[in-house]
């Protein structure tokens, strides 16, 4: 059993009935896993790999290209603590949906940009959130927001060298970026 090194928990764990999970792909799931856990109301990240092909992917495999999953970053959280959206807000922002199989100088499919929701709520904000913040990247004369939207797709969890790779290593690379675009509301 793999330990969360700051909330201290089971990272393979049941959630509970009153929380909720999405999966936020924006790049290398290290600054994307500390960007979330830092937020009052998450109350467990893990890295791992989702919205592929096969059933086995490791950092590896998914990094050849070959299982068409991307790094994510699960995010359990409380609901009547941080919203879905005040959640999407934090992904829009955060990176640049707009580069496709890249972000920054990390190139390949596995850094793609991807949201994977677990119901159609979360499904329905995405799809909103994401015409919203087109919109807003419009007026600032950028490009055009390259991101998946997924139903339920498999989490697969990433090696434990990579949970908390940030808070093991502080020093440790993080190429994550924004647009410098904010999504209004």
């Amino acid at each position: 059993m793999i330990k969360h090194t700051i909330f201290h928990c089971d990272l393979e764990g049941e959630i509970s009935e009153q929380s909720e999970r999405i999966l936020f792909g924006m790049g290398c799931f290290w600054g994307v896993e500390r960007c979330f856990w830092q937020l009052n109301g998450v109350l467990r990240t893990a890295a791992g790999y989702a919205g592929g092909h096969t059933n086995d992917p490791n950092y590896s495999k998914t990094c050849s290209g070959n299982t068409g999953h991307a790094e994510v970053v699960e995010v359990v959280y409380d609901p009547q603590i941080i919203s879905t959206s005040e959640l999407l807000k934090v992904f829009w922002e955060h990176h640049d949906p707009t580069q496709g199989m890249r972000q920054g100088n990390d190139r390949g499919s596995q850094y793609r940009s991807l949201i994977v929701c677990y119901n159609e709520e979360q499904m329905q904000l995405a799809e909103k959130t994401r015409e919203i913040y087109q919109q807003q990247l419009d007026k600032n004369g950028l490009q055009t927001i390259t991101t998946e939207l997924l139903m339920g797709k498999t989490f697969y969890l990433a090696e434990e060298e990579h949970q908390q790779y940030l808070d093991k290593n502080p020093g440790g690379y993080c190429g994550l970026a924004g647009t410098g675009t904010c999504l209004p509301g």
